[in-house]
């Protein structure tokens, strides 16, 4: 709590500090530039970290050093990802798709099915996104206002999905991205949208192929605008605020799920739309615990739908590490009975049995289930057995 009001208290300060600069006859231009030319700028930059460390400890975090460490990992991933998206690449006149979320960089439960790319984009201009479908089984544009530490959260401002795309036989696309619909695709964006995500999903990576995505800024540059302490001073200011926010907002998260242990309740509909998830997913979010001699069942009728997962995560709801490890199954790579029900095993080691899902050296973490599109939304059951019991 401390830490948090210490962040509120920096905000309250950088906006008095503004305030009365700007009354002494200053331009924003010019408060800009003098908050980078002494400093202050990258002080409140820090300053503001250092209290995002408050969501190591909050409700109940897990405080042993193996959690830590993946947890202040985590902060200095959202670090990365943030000054990426909010300094490096935060021209909306020149704007550049690029993997914010991905093997090395996760948040809120991210789906190692996804390929996700992102841009900075303004709701006074209009964009081109133009390129080729090729087979990735679902594609998905959406614009969006706000962020994770921002007054407002996130909220949905356009969408349209390549199965409502008009592509032509080579596969070839365009979409236009402005206020007023325009163009055979259209996505809507709002005087305030601030945010282009586009998520690709696979079923099966080893034969699906990756869409071709390019933006462009109509009537915008050809290449990035000179560096200002403007975009620097405002783009420190927003990282900040986005590690500190995502790391806190997930914390709260992780802290519910613990009212739940090893079990899957379907999670609000509109808590998971208003953090930026797809309001065509129905979420089930969880916290799960077991001994080393211990395994978790679980067992659910899948409803009829184009895709569902399911998936491990850390506490911090970064998926485990889906390179090296089994941590995730879908409709393709899940065994399925004779009967249509499917049964995953999570365990610390291999049962020899279908679907094994690995812990990944986790002895606790989150866990999501997905059903996309689905009519239905079953709940799935779940038990806690003896590893030895499965042979």
């Amino acid at each position: 709590m401390l830490k948090r009001l210490i962040f509120k208290l920096l905000d309250l300060y950088r906006r008095i500090r503004l305030w009365w600069l700007s009354s002494r006859g200053l331009t924003e231009s010019d408060i800009h530039a003098q908050r980078i030319a002494s400093g202050r700028a990258w002080e409140e930059f820090c300053d503001s970290l250092k209290a995002a460390g408050g969501a190591m400890v909050y409700g109940g975090a897990p405080q042993d050093p193996f959690n830590q460490a993946e947890g202040y990992r985590y902060l200095s991933r959202l670090a990365r990802a943030g000054l990426e998206a909010f300094v490096e690449y935060a021209d909306p006149k020149f704007p550049v798709l690029r993997r914010m979320v991905h093997e090395t960089v996760k948040l809120g439960a991210d789906n190692p099915d996804n390929f996700y790319m992102n841009c900075k984009i303004d709701g006074q201009y209009e964009y081109r996104i133009f390129g080729n479908r090729k087979t990735a089984h679902y594609l998905g544009f959406a614009t969006q206002r706000g962020d994770y530490g921002k007054e407002g959260g996130m909220q949905l401002s356009g969408a349209l999905e390549a199965s409502d795309l008009k592509v032509q036989s080579d596969g070839s696309f365009e979409i236009i991205l402005s206020t007023k619909q325009k163009g055979k695709n259209w996505l809507p964006t709002a005087a305030d949208s601030s945010l282009l995500i586009v998520r690709q999903t696979f079923l099966d990576k080893e034969t699906e192929e990756l869409a071709d995505i390019h933006i462009e800024c109509l009537g915008g540059n050809d290449r990035p605008d000179p560096l200002t302490p403007e975009l620097v001073d405002k783009g420190l200011s927003s990282a900040s605020a986005f590690v500190a926010g995502a790391a806190m907002f997930f914390a709260r998260w992780s802290k519910g799920f613990k009212a739940h242990p090893n079990q899957l309740p379907l999670f609000d509909p509109a808590t998971s739309t208003a953090a930026g998830g797809d309001e065509n997913i129905a979420y089930y979010h969880s916290y799960w615990q077991l001994g080393q001699d211990e395994a978790l069942l679980i067992d659910f009728n899948p409803p009829d739908c184009p895709y569902w997962n399911f998936q491990l995560n850390n506490y911090w709801m970064e998926s485990l590490d889906y390179r090296y490890h089994q941590v995730t199954l879908n409709k393709h790579s899940a065994r399925t009975h004779t009967d249509g029900t499917v049964r995953l095993v999570v365990a610390h080691q291999d049962p020899g049995l279908p679907n094994w899902i690995d812990t990944a050296h986790h002895e606790q973490g989150t866990m999501c289930l997905r059903w996309v599109k689905a009519q239905d939304w079953p709940t799935p059951s779940t038990q806690v057995v003896s590893f030895n019991s499965l042979h």
